[in-house]
């Protein structure tokens, strides 16, 4: 009998519906949560490491999608996001095994992690065809005319992933913002990356069309800056902009907070969603509490449009 040979996962970048390595070449260990006492944690994989022509080539992708998932129905897209929803479902074991070694959880407490991640993409899925209701409608005005205001997806969002919550604090950045209809730009937790891989699998397999969500992995405070600055960019959520992205530094070993991020977006007027707290005291929050509209809203314009009653 042969001897079986261990196929060994390479993790890839995800932009426009393809899974590309990084242009650069570059790739880098990923590993386990260190253990209690201290001890490293175990090899997992290398992940690519995104450069500035990934992330451009990123943006260039989600701009080309926006069109087509913006002009989409709200009905549509709502079926589109809960079908990812039942794919991440039957592969909820690997994501079990990778949220626990990744975050250094026991099997229990990474089950529940998972189911509640699921559960969020449904919760917002389901907003998809409710946000117009309850964020437009027709306006009181004085003269014979009917005013109507109604919620419109921004463009393309750059977002940077939560560093600490590898799948629900994933979840509950990028399904808001896709939702709407907006295309994303993600940039996946810089330690913990290999959920958001996962992830875009499931994507992939699930209608969504290629370019409304694009992943780069590696140093978020290398990628995040070029995104910040892009002016095809229509805006940024600095979720991830925390901790390990603040002191991780560039390839010339500069440190990036997310204040410098938000001067970068003022460029060209990008709309800045900040990290909880504030100043150098920024943090990342508890993803466990059921969110409420904030991050939906954050990245909608309100369109009016006056029709005269006529007689």
């Amino acid at each position: 009998m042969s001897t079986h040979v261990e196929v060994r996962k390479t993790y890839k970048l995800y932009i426009g519906g393809k899974f590309p390595r990084s242009e650069s070449g570059r790739s880098y260990a990923v590993h386990a949560a260190p253990s209690r006492s201290g001890r490293p944690g175990a090899f997992l994989a290398n992940a690519a490491a995104g450069s500035r022509k990934d992330a451009r080539d990123a943006v260039v992708a989600a701009r080309g999608a926006f069109p087509k998932w913006a002009g989409a129905t709200a009905y549509n897209r709502g079926q589109v996001l809960y079908r990812v929803a039942e794919v991440m479902q039957g592969r909820a074991a690997q994501f079990e095994q990778e949220v626990a070694a990744a975050e250094g959880l026991t099997a229990a407490r990474a089950r529940a992690t998972v189911e509640a991640a699921i559960d969020r993409w449904v919760w917002y899925a389901g907003w998809s065809d409710k946000l117009a209701q309850v964020l437009g409608g027709l306006n009181p005005v004085a003269g014979p005319y009917f005013d109507i205001s109604a919620p419109e997806p921004t463009g393309v969002v750059a977002v940077l992933a939560p560093q600490a919550s590898s799948l629900l604090g994933l979840v509950s950045v990028l399904a808001p913002v896709i939702v709407s209809g907006n295309t994303a730009v993600l940039v996946a937790s810089q330690d913990r990356p290999l959920p958001a891989v996962t992830l875009t699998e499931c994507l992939a397999t699930s209608d969504v069309p290629g370019g409304v969500v694009n992943v780069i992995t590696g140093r978020t405070a290398e990628i995040a800056p070029w995104l910040a600055s892009h002016r095809d960019v229509n805006a940024i959520d600095l979720a991830g902009a925390t901790d390990n992205a603040n002191t991780a530094g560039t390839a010339d070993g500069k440190a990036v907070t997310w204040g410098d991020l938000e001067r970068a977006a003022a460029d060209n007027l990008k709309r800045v969603l900040r990290p909880a707290g504030s100043g150098a005291a920024a943090v990342e929050p508890d993803w466990a509490p059921t969110p409420d509209l904030s991050r939906m809203t954050a990245f909608l314009e309100t369109k009016t449009v006056w029709h005269p009653k006529g007689r």
